[in-house]
């Protein structure tokens, strides 16, 4: 329960407005029902023509005075009293009349309590929604990449829908049941005192049994939801992984593959909740067995204690007496559904808390310091890396120097450690040892946005978002106009293409821009990139899975980008970096060569190597 009070300070705390009219409205609501209930017992007396003994009054501040147990008495003999005087002077029709309409009112002001307590809870459950949802994508949106590498996107897809949406269900709505039940339990409880307490104690006896039967149905329900809610999320998984593969899944002719491992994840889906339904189902019925029995026990009881002239009741105040003890079997029940819902929601809780809780190990220090600019290098000095879940080293005491206005090349093999080297540079990362420094700060030092707001990313799968064009071009830059956004399209032969469409600039792309060509995606990359106009520009293999025509469409365009920049290019085609200022190799983590592309031939080693490959 420590995880359900944590949501609670978490979430629930900022209502707290609401749940104290849902607390008032609650009381009144209690309140209204005993007093409407209570005028059952003079309207049975009249109907009946029960009249057992001549009531005389007694005076108020002798009522108030009296012991607690009886007060209640004192307070009925007044009203039996009046209702008499009134009987007397009205006659018995009448008053019946005037009983009815009282208790119409005081059932519409209940219902009215009943229905006002309800509805206030509405901003609560929704609002919960909505916050926890927003904490886990701003969260999402805060973590380093490395997180995502050992998750996968359809769990975390489940956990914003699926297990918020159970929390919404199990506990915010049981919350409601966590405030309304226990006030009427206690008011309830507390006029069966009043009425009788000797059967009052009577009954109590019962109440251990029922909550330690309601107890044995609720075990074990939070690892079974927690089980149901790992499936779900393999559920999603598998339909993210599928959309995401669906040409080669058709390509491969694996529908049935797909269709039969979908198949097999729903159905262990189906059975583990069909087990946690059914426990939840046995609830119910168990509750009302067991608040049948007990009423039917009181009912022998009393009715026998009546009938032999043992009780100081009547048989009016007996079933007022009934009436009080049914209505509060139902407040337990609910009570008691909320105490097995709410570990079905922790269950969700705790995956949830699985996201909201993570270290997030790109930490921005308390007094670090801006960068509006680039005026002189990046330093690359003794850096070693490996990924946080993996125990080999991908980069090994790399040490490097980026001048302003550089143009520089990295090449080598796949795995070589390229493009986990140009993600330390904006802090994508951090390396274990070493630092990387701008115009001689350390990078671990400046503020992460304005470091990021330098460098310009343009990769070799386009991301691109299902938008308009318009607006994937003027992604991260605030107040672009259409003119920017037009000869930012132009600089990136971006333009021509653009204005063939018969929405022009905007004009929808689908998403990851489905409903473009890959020349046409990695154009509007290099347009948003121009941008945002960075003085730093990281290529990672821009044209690698581009056609020839397309490639030199786009290698144009990167031209009229790197201008007047410092470039740092991952290259896959050696023939697009020939002129660059200084070409680097890379060899399992290490820098093995370097230098221009003549020198590097001259040098007969790895560079030769790959320039003969590629010219096979």
């Amino acid at each position: 329960m420590r995880e359900f009070w944590k949501m609670v300070k978490r979430y629930i705390s900022p209502y707290r407005a609401y749940l104290g009219w849902s607390v008032v409205l609650n009381i009144f609501s209690a309140l209204f029902n005993i007093f409407s209930f209570a005028l059952i017992v003079p309207m049975l007396r009249i109907l009946f023509g029960i009249s057992g003994k001549v009531y005389s009054f007694i005076p108020w501040e002798q009522v108030w005075s009296k012991p607690v147990f009886q007060m209640g008495d004192a307070f009925m003999n007044n009203v039996y009293f009046y209702l008499e005087k009134a009987i007397g002077d009205y006659g018995p029709i009448m008053v019946l009349v005037y009983l009815s309409l009282f208790l119409m009112i005081m059932t519409a002001l209940k219902t009215a309590c009943y229905f006002g307590s309800a509805a206030i809870m509405v901003p609560i459950r929704t609002g919960v929604v909505r916050d926890i949802r927003l904490d886990i994508y701003r969260k999402i949106l805060s973590l380093p990449l490395g997180f995502f590498s050992e998750e996968r996107k359809g769990d975390i897809i489940a956990r914003i829908s699926g297990d918020v949406m159970e929390v919404e269900n199990s506990i915010t709505g049981s919350l409601e049941m966590l405030i309304k039940n226990p006030i009427l339990i206690i008011f309830y409880f507390l006029a069966l005192l009043v009425i009788s307490w000797q059967m009052t104690l009577f009954t109590i006896v019962f109440a251990p049994l029922f909550i330690w039967v309601m107890g044995i149905v609720g075990r074990n329900l939070k690892k079974k939801s927690l089980d149901v809610q790992r499936l779900w999320s393999d559920t999603m998984s598998q339909v993210e992984e599928t959309l995401g593969g669906l040409r080669i899944v058709k390509a491969f002719v694996a529908e049935k593959k797909m269709g039969k491992r979908f198949d097999d994840v729903t159905d262990r889906m189906r059975k583990k909740n069909a087990k946690v339904m059914v426990r939840q189902s046995l609830a119910h019925p168990v509750s009302e067995f067991m608040g049948t029995v007990m009423i039917l026990i009181v009912l022998c009881v009393g009715g026998a204690l009546i009938l032999s002239g043992k009780s100081n009741i009547d048989a009016p105040i007996f079933l007022y007496f009934m009436v009080i003890l049914y209505s509060i079997i139902n407040p337990i029940k609910e009570f008691a559904k909320a105490s097995y819902s709410i570990p079905k929601g922790m269950a969700s809780i705790e995956r949830i808390n699985k996201i909201l809780d993570a270290k997030n190990d790109i930490v921005e220090p308390a007094d670090a310091k801006p960068c509006k600019g680039f005026n002189d290098s990046i330093s690359i000095e003794h850096v070693s890396f490996k990924y946080p879940e993996g125990s080999k080293i991908i980069l090994n005491d790399i040490n490097l120097k980026i001048e302003k206005g550089k143009n520089i090349a990295i090449v080598g093999e796949s795995g070589a450690g390229k493009s986990t080297l140009v993600d330390l540079i904006p802090r994508f990362y951090d390396p274990q040892e070493g630092s990387i420094k701008v115009d001689g700060a350390d990078i671990r030092d400046l503020k992460i946005a304005d470091l990021r707001g330098l460098i310009g990313n343009v990769n070799q799968e386009p991301i691109l978002f299902n938008d308009t064009i318009f607006n994937n071009i003027a992604f991260g830059v605030e107040n672009a106009s259409m003119e920017e956004v037009i000869e930012a399209a132009k600089i990136a032969n971006a333009h021509d293409f653009i204005m063939e469409k018969d929405e022009g600039y905007d004009f929808v792309i689908g998403d990851r821009g489905v409903r473009l060509s890959g020349g046409q995606r990695q154009r509007i990359s290099i347009a948003r990139a121009i941008l945002k106009n960075p003085p730093i520009l990281i290529l990672d293999e821009a044209t690698a899975s581009l056609d020839t025509e397309s490639e030199k469409i786009v290698q144009e365009a990167l031209e009229r980008l790197m201008s007047n920049r410092t470039t740092i290019a991952i290259a896959h085609r050696l023939s697009t970096i020939k002129n660059s200022d200084e070409i680097i190799v890379m060899h399992e983590g290490r820098i093995v060569e370097r230098g221009k592309h003549d020198e590097l031939l001259a040098l007969n080693g790895f560079y030769r190597k790959l320039n003969d490959m590629q010219a096979l």
